[in-house]
C-alpha cells in the first residue's frame, strides 16, 4: 500500500502556496501522493481554492507525488473543459495525474446556481459526464472533437469513482478504481477493514483485472497496525486526511513528518 496526503483545499489551505509547500515537504518525506478537494467553499463561507490551479502549481514544485483530485464533482462542472484541465496537467507534471470523480455531497453547490441537485440527474450527469472525459482523454473523437495534446498517460489517466452505493462501486469497476472516504470530523474511522474488502470484492465481480483502491482516512501514526489491515483487505493508497487539531498548516506539516 502506498501513502499519500489529502488537503482539503479550504480555509488554511485556500491559499495554494501552502498547499505547494505542504506537497514539496511530502515528497521530500517519501509519500507518494497528494490529492486535493474539489469544492465550492461558499457552502461553508470560508476561503477555497480551485483544485487544478493549486495542482498546476504543485506540479511544477515536485517530480514524483502523483496529484489527484478527492473528488471532482462531474455534474456540476463542463466535461469537456475538464478533460482539457486533466490532460495539461498531465502533460505539466509529466504523467503523474489522477482524476477522481463523483456525485458531490453538497447540494447547495448545486442549487446556489440553478442546477438540479437531484441524485438521479447527478448521477445521469456523472455517466455522460465520464462518457466524454474518457473518451477525450483516451484520444478518441467526442462529438467530432479531438483533445490535443494529448496527455502523457496512454491509454489516458487514470478516473477513479467515489461513493459507497453498489451502482457507485459498478461505476468504479467500469472505470480505473475507488475512492473511498473513511474518516469523521473528529479523526475516527468510519468503515472497517472488512467493510472495505466487502466493497472490494464487489468490485471485482464486476470488472477483469486489478484496479487501484484509494482510502481516505486518519491514522495517529505511520505505524499503525489498523493501516495493514486496511492493506490487506485491498487498499492500494492510504490518503491521510488531516482532521480537527491537524488542521492547521503546521499540524499537517508535523503529520508528514512523522517517522
Amino acid at each position: 500500500m502506498r501513502f499519500g496526503v489529502d488537503v482539503c483545499t479550504l480555509g488554511h489551505f485556500a491559499e495554494p502556496s501552502r498547499v505547494v509547500e505542504t506537497a514539496v515537504a511530502a515528497e521530500r518525506a517519501g509519500w507518494d501522493a497528494l490529492f486535493v478537494w474539489d469544492h465550492l467553499a461558499f457552502a461553508w463561507g470560508v476561503p477555497s481554492a480551485d483544485p487544478w490551479v493549486t495542482l498546476a502549481a504543485v506540479a511544477q514544485a515536485t517530480s514524483t507525488l502523483r496529484l489527484g483530485t478527492a473528488v471532482t464533482p462531474l455534474p456540476r462542472r463542463r466535461p469537456a473543459v475538464v478533460a482539457s484541465a486533466v490532460a495539461t496537467l498531465d502533460r505539466l507534471s509529466g504523467g503523474r495525474v489522477t482524476l477522481g470523480v463523483g456525485l458531490g455531497g453538497v447540494n447547495s453547490e448545486y442549487t446556489a446556481f440553478g442546477e438540479d441537485a437531484d441524485l438521479r440527474t447527478r448521477a445521469r450527469l456523472l455517466d455522460a459526464g465520464l462518457d466524454v472525459v474518457g473518451g477525450l482523454l483516451s484520444g478518441a473523437a467526442v462529438n467530432g472533437v479531438t483533445l490535443l495534446p494529448s496527455p502523457i498517460q496512454q491509454p489516458r489517466p487514470p478516473i477513479l469513482v467515489g461513493g459507497a452505493s453498489k451502482a457507485a462501486l459498478r461505476r468504479a469497476a467500469r472505470w480505473d478504481g475507488w475512492l473511498a472516504a473513511g474518516d469523521a470530523e473528529d479523526g475516527s474511522m468510519t468503515v472497517s477493514p472488512a467493510e472495505i474488502a466487502a466493497s472490494v470484492d464487489y468490485i471485482r465481480q464486476h470488472r477483469d483485472g486489478p484496479c487501484e483502491v484509494v482510502l481516505v482516512g486518519a491514522s495517529p501514526r505511520n505505524d499503525d497496525p489498523l493501516l495493514t489491515e486496511y492493506a490487506d483487505a485491498g487498499v492500494t493508497l492510504w490518503l491521510e486526511h488531516i482532521h480537527g487539531r491537524r488542521a492547521s498548516p503546521d499540524a499537517l506539516l508535523a503529520r508528514i513528518l512523522e517517522p
